[in-house]
Formats: structure tokens, sequence, C-alpha cells
């Protein structure tokens, strides 16, 4: 015979211990969501669970022609698919910057456990930039930099659980951006200025403040970039943000690039093999010169790479009758060769770029700057993402209305036609 309130005191044990455990189970729940809410460009940097790339979204030949919210939320989605969390933006003239915030938003709203988090970029120009008038590089366009700035404050505290980091320039002292350079006196200046909100409680406290540059204007140059505003800079940022592409100087600076004599006579695979761990490894050399500058100047501060691609496409300077770097075999080499050795490093990479984007050369289909997305604009998928695309996460995903496919229809003997190794050094 059952004893009623033995049963009784049992069950409510039962039901207690289970509730509990529901209790604590949601509290935990509740706890990483918590955590996923207040995390910090410190905690995001550098993880490799927390992949990084540049993004612009733009379709057309114009960037008049903006990229919509749903176009964007596209985007997001396939971004965030191939492991993407942290993406880069460039500037705060357009609409662009804030909408791509307004789609993370809202795919939140029906996907609560969406994370995507931005490095806000602010561009800064020099005096008389972009016009008829001489440029001034030791003087500053105020009226277009205070909007970006103070655009970039604004939209940091509308979207703290968004915004992590803010850029104060894209290449804006390196010396070959002869349209818009400045000095670094003046991305000094609007460093300082952040820095100096976030004491004020005019920003949140753990955002991070850098500028993005190429290496050389980071010291890793020629010493003329060296000076006491670059040095005080360099102490003013939470981080660097380090430019390096050994594509570019495939055409440059190319003794890196082509081949070695002792290489005459291996096959143009393996030469090609070659080339791309070079290629690497001229990037890590760059940014350890970076790294080199700074324990000359007895700083610690952490470097991550702000940008480096590889272009698929080129029917100039590095297409088959240049430096024979562009096609999509090579590219994908180079993502993956990158993504493993700043993964291994801890090292954050905003990799160059999501989408090809049109707008850069419009009166030159096939011009490099086109060609550097990891995805076409209809939205295939580069040889660097095939192995993506087969294990099935772009399912159900697409861009302009069509699915994620394969370039070249998956056929890598197709892809392996348009491959060039590089030209020996004794070739002419």
């Amino acid at each position: 015979m059952i004893n009623f309130n033995l049963f009784c005191n049992i069950t409510q044990r039962i039901i207690t211990t289970v509730l509990i455990g529901l209790l604590i189970l949601s509290c935990q729940n509740e706890k990483k969501e918590l955590e996923k809410q207040s995390i910090t460009a410190e905690q995001i940097l550098g993880n490799p669970e927390y992949l990084a790339m540049s993004y612009g979204g733009y379709r057309h030949g114009t960037r008049d022609e903006q990229p919509s919210i749903s176009d964007i939320q596209e985007d997001l989605l396939l971004m965030s698919a191939s492991g993407i969390k942290i993406i880069r933006t460039y500037n705060l003239q357009f609409p662009q910057a804030e909408n791509i915030l307004k789609a993370v938003r809202k795919i939140k709203e029906t996907q609560p456990k969406f994370e995507m988090y931005v490095m806000l970029g602010a561009w800064i120009d020099c005096k008389n930039a972009w016009s008829d008038q001489p440029v001034d590089h030791g003087a500053e366009n105020l009226v277009n930099n205070s909007s970006e700035i103070l655009k970039a404050i604004k939209l940091a505290n509308q979207y703290p659980d968004i915004i992590k980091i803010i850029s104060v320039g894209n290449e804006a002292m390196v010396h070959w951006a002869t349209s818009y350079f400045v000095e670094p006196e003046i991305i000094l200046k609007w460093v300082k200025y952040l820095q100096k909100a976030k004491d004020n409680n005019e920003l949140p406290k753990d955002i991070w403040i850098t500028s993005s540059d190429n290496f050389a204007s980071w010291g890793g140059g020629g010493s003329e970039y060296h000076n006491v505003h670059l040095d005080s800079l360099i102490k003013a940022v939470d981080y660097l943000s380090v430019h390096t592409y050994p594509f570019h100087d495939t055409h440059y600076n190319p003794e890196f690039w082509e081949s070695p004599i002792e290489e005459k006579e291996i096959s143009d695979s393996q030469k090609v093999g070659n080339a791309m761990d070079r290629a690497v490894q001229y990037a890590i050399d760059q940014f350890n010169e970076v790294q080199y500058y700074l324990k000359k100047l007895g700083v610690e501060k952490p470097l991550h790479i702000g940008e480096t691609g590889w272009a698929s496409v080129s029917q100039g300077l590095y297409g088959d009758s240049g430096s024979r770097a562009a096609d999509e075999y090579k590219q994908a080499l180079y993502y993956k060769k990158m993504r493993k050795w700043t993964n291994k490093n801890k090292i954050s990479c905003f990799y160059f770029e999501a989408f090809d984007e049109k707008w850069k050369d419009p009166n030159h289909k096939n011009g490099s700057e086109n060609h550097f997305g990891l995805f076409t604009i209809d939205g295939k998928a580069k040889m660097a993402l095939w192995g993506e695309v087969e294990n099935g996460i772009f399912n159900g995903l697409g861009r302009n209305g069509s699915e994620v496919t394969k370039t070249f229809d998956g056929h890598e003997k197709l892809v392996r036609k348009t491959v060039f190794p590089p030209k020996n050094k004794d070739q002419k």
C-alpha cells in the first residue's frame, strides 16, 4: 500500500528540483545573452570565434544607388553563415552605415541570438580634397571631418550593443593617397577628441578608438613617416589597425612575387603555390615591421589587420599581361592562408572584402578594384568559399533573388585555365 503523504513529499521534491534546474538553466541562458550584449572590442578582437570582414554592399555602378535595408540583411545573413561576426564600414556621408546598423537590429528582432558587431569608420580628408583647388595635406576639411566624427558619436550612443570600434580615417595618412591624405597630427586630434568623449561619458567607456591605415603609415615604412605626432597617435589609440596588400605590390614591388631562377624547372602549379606562400610572408613581414617600430618606441599595443585582400580578376596591372596575380585560385589560397595565420596568432583580420562592388571602377568592368569580394555581385561564391557551399551553410540564403551557387559551376579545371604563374626573375 502506497503511503500517500510520502508520495506527495517525493513528488513535491522532484517538482521543486526540476523547477530549480529550469530556473538555473534560464538564468544561465539569460547570463549568456547579457554577456553577448555587453561583449567588448577587447573580447572580440583576436578571438577566432569572431571573424572579421570589410563590407560595403554596394550593388550598382555608383554609390548614389544605396543598398536597401533588405539588401543589407541578405548580406549580413550570408556573412554570418560563414562565421563573420564583426564588419567594418568606411564613412558616414551616405546612409549605408546607419542602414547597416538598422539591418542588424532588425534581424535581431526575429533572431535574438544573431551576432554582428561593427567597426564604424569616420572618413577624414585634408583641406581641398577631391576638388579643383590645391590640396593642403597639413590642414583638414574641417566641415566634413567634424560631421563624420559627430555622426560617429551619435550612432555609437544609439547602437552601443552593435558598434564596438570607431576608426578615425581610412588610409588617411599614407602618402600615395595624394587626393586626400592628412598628417598624423590631424588624426591624433580626432582620436584624442573621441578618447575625451569616453572619459566624459559621452561615448561608451568600452568602445575602442583606432585609425585604419597602411603599414607604412604606422611606422613600418620609411623614415618619412616617423615623427612625434605619429608616435603620440600610436600611444593614443586603443589598438593599431594595419593594412597590408601583397596583391598590389606584385606590380609595384614585385621582387618578392617573381619566381626565383632556381624555380625555373618546377611545375607551374608549384610556382603558384610558392608565390602565394611568399605573398603571405610578405604581409606578415609588413605587420611585423609595425610591431618592430612599436618596440623601438617602448609601446605595447594590440595590432590587428584592418585590411588585406586579393582580387580575382584584372584586365590591367595584375592580369595575364601584368603581374599575373589576379584569379580565383590565388584569391582562395591567400584568403585561407591568411585566416589560418591570423587565427593561430589571435589577430583579427578584416578581410577585404565580402562582396564585389562595381562602383569602384565603373568604366572598366574587369578592373581589379571591382573584384576583391569573396562573393560576386549576384551572390555566387568564389572558390575561397566553395567548401562552405558544399557544407550547406548557405542553404535558404541568397542575394538578388538567387540562391548561392559556386562560380565556374564548381569546376576546378575551369578555374585552373585562368591561372598563370608569376614570371621568372630573368623573364622580360
